[in-house]
């Protein structure tokens, strides 16, 4: 791959831009240690040159409890400081560079940058894998299984994430439902690639009650400690056998060498939309992949937009292993895209087929489920 050739790409005229905001409810309520989901709304961008019609999704929740950024701040950053920004005939990195006096927002930033590519994509007819310079490959699949109620729930989702044949299974934890809910999945599934998510439940001082885990063979654990933290990650590794994990501590390029350097994790967990859009996904995983880390796409209950662009950009080989990437059909009766992400015989995921990024957004779904929507530019 070739990122001077993604980021020379020129901007096209842009004849409408819209901002939408849709809301579609879960098969099943999604828990974390920070909040429980029973809806995922999303913040799209619509764009529309020459009568392609490109979209983006901003991963962002409508509230700020994974990070600051909210459907609803992005929205406001994308009006009306990104895209005065966004001028026709400059290039994708000159495009970055004025991104870049926008401090943080790394959301909203990567909602610009999806459309875009995905214009540029559909207009050069090619796959958007393709466009950053990636032959096709078979995805490896990964579920993550929020919190459950009881051990016995867990143990159902785990033995059904099993018979799909999903390559890694995720389960989220918090204290108080951490090292004996583990050990019922194990013994259950001594050979199961497992990992656990803590989305930042615990402190330093939990350093002794999380060796525990280093009992289970875990593949890894999953930002134990604070969203904001690298430091003390740092100290939680060197105490324990098992690989750590981060994902809402890297924001940056920047984030990912320090944490490298102080050896805070072993794994990272690169969430496009997190650390700013594909690009900037694409040289945190390279640099990370080129140092032995281990690299996979982390999710965010994505529309089949978003789910789209994370299995096109694990087309990388950075990305060594399987990422939060699973069926449709595990989140949403409906989506509002098709054809819906399926599982093939062997667990691994096919990259949507044809221009751009391989999906039809229906029209009558998209109805159905917008919730607000915005014309910026006409």
């Amino acid at each position: 791959m070739s990122l001077s050739t993604a980021e020379q790409r020129l901007i096209p005229p842009i004849d409408r831009i819209d901002l939408v905001v849709v809301k579609l409810p879960f098969v099943h309520p999604f828990g974390t240690s920070v909040q429980t989901w029973t809806h995922k709304e999303a913040l799209l961008v619509r764009l529309e040159s020459g009568g392609v019609v490109a979209w983006g999704e901003c991963v962002a929740d409508p509230d700020p409890f994974y990070m600051y950024e909210t459907t609803v701040t992005a929205g406001h950053i994308i009006r009306d400081f990104l895209l005065p920004l966004v001028e026709p005939g400059k290039t994708l990195a000159e495009m970055n560079l004025r991104f870049s006096h926008v401090r943080g927002h790394g959301m909203a930033k990567a909602a610009v940058e999806n459309a875009l590519l995905h214009l540029i994509a559909l207009q050069e007819q090619v796959p958007l894998h393709e466009l950053l310079g990636f032959p096709p490959r078979r995805i490896p699949s990964g579920i993550s299984i929020g919190l459950k109620g009881t051990p016995e729930e867990l143990l159902v989702a785990v033995e059904q994430a099993v018979a799909k044949k999903y390559h890694r299974v995720k389960m989220k934890i918090k204290k108080g439902k951490d090292v004996e809910w583990v050990r019922r999945v194990r013994d259950r599934f001594p050979n199961l690639p497992l990992m656990v998510d803590a989305n930042g439940d615990y402190g330093l001082n939990d350093a002794e009650h999380l060796k525990q885990l280093d009992d289970f063979n875990l593949m890894m654990i999953e930002q134990p400690l604070s969203y904001s933290d690298i430091f003390e990650h740092s100290l939680l590794q060197k105490s324990l056998r098992t690989p750590l994990c981060l994902d809402e501590s890297l924001l940056t390029y920047a984030d990912a060498m320090a944490a490298l350097a102080l050896g805070a994790c072993r794994i990272i967990n690169i969430k496009q939309g997190r650390v700013g859009g594909l690009i900037e996904s694409l040289r945190v995983a390279e640099y990370a992949a080129a140092r032995g880390i281990g690299v996979w796409s982390g999710g965010m209950d994505e529309t089949g937009i978003g789910r789209a662009v994370n299995i096109h950009l694990q087309a990388a080989p950075a990305f060594n292993l399987p990422g939060d990437t699973s069926e449709t059909s595990n989140y949403f009766h409906e989506d509002i895209v098709d054809p819906p992400v399926t599982l093939d015989d062997e667990g691994f995921i096919a990259i949507p087929p044809g221009p751009g990024l391989g999906i039809r957004v229906i029209p009558e779904h998209l109805q159905r489920y917008t919730i607000s929507g915005e014309c910026i530019r006409s």
